[in-house]
């Protein structure tokens, strides 16, 4: 697993655990001994290297929730750390968590342009755990460090050079490192050897505002802040073992469980092997609609190197396509995410055109107008009409039956859903809708997509609302009938914020618009579909008052001219109106019985899309909560927090808000049987 090979007087050790060079038990006592092998033979100098794409992409998770195996990690740098013979890390691909630690424990860091360097282990709810906190902070800064482990932040090869953490970027790193002047490598010092940082108490407290509000409720970044300014007091030996010891408590943490299930849940979403992958690239793509979804998903397509052509029906939309599109290239270079050159790929790849005749050949072609069934049905028939039968066709729709929309094209087999979140080039989320007659080959096509665009993809069944609006409706329709038994907008949306939510229901209403809600709302009464329990205050806001959110100044609160929301006396004085008119008994509701009564119904909800075959797994409504809904991702998704309640609680608590809801309560199916069977959500 570490191959030692000898340039002349050079050691060069390249770690060789395909695909990434985990650093699992095994690859690190072989590590250990190259090492020792090595330095017994008197070596001019020892690089290290990874084997393929990657330098060392971290430890193997699967080993977290193991007990430790010996040698760890951090023994083994202590040993590369000690050496008096130059050591040098040739980073040749990814260096992540303990990767990046291998490299601080070298005297002298090589990267290739292609390489990024990081240490998420926050994302994994633990801290680094080999030197990390305490080995960074002395060769970058505390400032700099602080950034990278609290954050989780990963660095291209160019920014790690710039702030000191590589000494140079060389396109061969192994070269680079093999020719490295001797005098230049005597000059430098390792990590160990090198004076605490100074002191940065301005930059610990901006961090700390920061992770406070990024990173609300989780405990690793609260650590990793603490061993990184920690870092200016103590001896080395002192730092590592604090963060040795924090390392151990943490990755046995609830936390740290939580996170570790969503990360193999989007690592199983990623690889998802059950339908077949195409039997062509996708290279051409037309986007119908090119208002702010369709200018977004026009976006991360072109980012993803596939031509696109975006289509408005008549000149002057297509002027404010084609705005909205440069708009997102000039702010994407602003932000120092596209480089000039990216920023021209994409706009070359992008052409936007008026109507749906003389479109060309495509492989995929994705409507993306507003919801109006009509509008939508005509654009398929024209699409139907106009495209090669071999063009894959997909409707962007949040709520609508994809199964009545396929009814409009010649081969509903080759039609989808591609459900994309709002902002679509940054929400991870693709939720593909699998209708009655779709194709398993049409599938393959959307899961390749969403590879392609680095998306985390769920397949889901034919619904209103599909996996993620169905639960938001019940979640929402929960939190307002709690408005009419006492609570106010403010004090939903603060417990819910409390309990880890992004965002509450009313402030995400506000910003995504309340005309938006009011729509749907007329629709699913349209359908037949509406709760007979839901109170009309959404009606009285929009109809009466003319409320529709952060977009008109006004709308479950009032805003300011800079933004800023406060609570509506005119709201709440409406809430308690109509609650009084529909015989509610108003009183004080904890956050806890607010949060206890949202996320059980929304537990509720997500059993009943399982046993209707809507979602495959318990694992797809998590994914979809925490990448398209806001859901804590340190609670692991909704039906990994319902575990953590244990079906015997919920069906309690079910039980309990029946006896004064009758209507809106009952024990799914699903849930009853897992009580029996003493098995947990994760068997569903």
């Amino acid at each position: 697993m570490v191959r030692i090979e000898w340039r002349n007087r050079v050691a060069l050790l390249t770690i060789d655990n395909p695909p990434l060079n985990l650093l699992k038990a095994a690859v690190r006592a072989a590590l250990l001994a190259a090492i020792r092998t090595a330095a017994a033979s008197d070596p001019e100098r020892i690089v290290i290297t990874g084997a393929g794409k990657a330098f060392v992409a971290g430890a193997d998770a699967r080993e977290f929730g193991d007990a430790p195996i010996e040698p760890h990690l951090n023994d083994v740098l202590r040993e590369i750390a000690q050496l008096s013979v130059p050591t040098i890390a040739a980073i040749n691909g990814s260096a992540l968590g303990g990767g990046l630690e291998i490299a601080l424990a070298c005297r002298c860091r090589v990267a290739a342009p292609s390489a990024r360097l990081g240490l998420p282990e926050v994302t994994l709810g633990v801290v680094p755990g080999a030197g990390g906190t305490q080995r960074l902070p002395r060769i970058v800064g505390i400032p700099h460090a602080l950034d990278m482990i609290v954050h989780g932040r990963l660095l291209s090869a160019r920014e790690a050079h710039d702030i000191g953490l590589v000494d140079s970027v060389a396109s061969d790193p192994v070269a680079a490192a093999l020719g490295m002047d001797r005098n230049q490598l005597d000059t430098m010092l390792v990590a160990d050897r090198r004076p605490a940082p100074a002191a940065h108490p301005d930059a610990v407290s901006a961090i700390a505002r920061d992770a406070a509000r990024r990173a609300r409720g989780q405990k690793a970044p609260e650590r990793a802040l603490e061993l990184v300014a920690g870092s200016t007091d103590w001896d080395l030996d002192v730092g590592m073992n604090r963060e040795r010891e924090a390392f151990l408590e943490l990755r046995g943490s609830d936390q740290a469980k939580a996170l570790r299930h969503i990360f193999f849940a989007e690592r199983a979403a990623s690889t998802r092997s059950c339908y077949p992958r195409p039997d062509r690239p996708i290279e051409r793509a037309i986007v119908v609609g090119g208002g702010n979804m369709g200018a977004s998903i026009a976006y991360a397509l072109a980012r993803a190197s596939i031509t696109v052509t975006l289509v408005e029906m008549d000149a002057q939309r297509a002027a404010d396509a084609r705005r909205r599109f440069s708009g997102l290239v000039e702010q994407g270079t602003k932000k120092g995410v596209l480089t000039e050159k990216e920023a021209n790929s994409i706009s070359s790849l992008t052409n936007v055109v008026v109507g749906l005749e003389n479109l060309g050949a495509a492989d995929i072609a994705i409507e993306a107008v507003f919801e109006n069934f009509a509008v939508k049905k005509a654009i398929f028939a024209a699409l139907g009409d106009n495209l090669p039968p071999s063009t894959i066709l997909a409707t962007n729709t949040s709520y609508l039956d994809v199964d009545l929309l396929a009814e409009s094209v010649p081969e509903p087999a080759r039609f989808l859903g591609l459900h994309f979140f709002s902002p679509a080039h940054v929400m991870k989320l693709l939720e593909i809708v699998r209708g009655g007659r779709t194709a398993p080959e049409t599938l393959g096509v959307g899961i390749a997509l969403a590879r392609m665009l680095g998306k985390v993809p769920v397949v889901a069944g034919v619904c209103d609302g599909f996996i993620g609006n169905r639960i938001l409706t019940r979640y929402r329709q929960t939190a307002d009938i709690l408005l009419a038994e006492g609570a106010t907008p403010s004090s939903i949306d603060a417990a819910m914020r409390g309990f880890g939510m992004a965002m509450g229901p009313y402030e995400a209403q506000d910003m995504s618009g309340l005309d938006i809600a009011y729509a749907n709302r007329q629709r699913q009464r349209l359908d037949g579909r509406a709760d007979a329990r839901m109170l009309p205050i959404l009606e009285c806001l929009v109809e009466e008052h003319g409320r529709l959110g952060r977009k008109s100044m006004a709308g479950w609160y009032d805003y300011d001219d800079a933004g800023r929301l406060r609570p509506s006396a005119l709201v709440e004085d409406l809430i308690v109106a109509i609650s009084a008119k529909e015989g509610f008994a108003r009183r004080t509701l904890s956050e806890a019985q607010i949060v206890d009564r949202i996320i059980t119904s929304m537990i509720v909800e997500a059993c009943l899309i399982l046993e209707e075959g809507i979602a495959a797994s318990t694992q797809d409504i998590d994914l979809v909560l925490v990448h398209g809904y806001g859901f804590p991702r340190w609670r692991g998704g909704l039906m990994y927090h319902a575990d953590t309640l244990t079906p015997a609680c919920v069906v309690a608590r079910i039980t309990e808000f029946s006896s004064a809801d009758p209507l809106g309560w009952r024990v799914p199916s699903l849930i009853t049987n897992l009580v029996r069977d003493a098995r947990s959500f994760a068997d569903a």
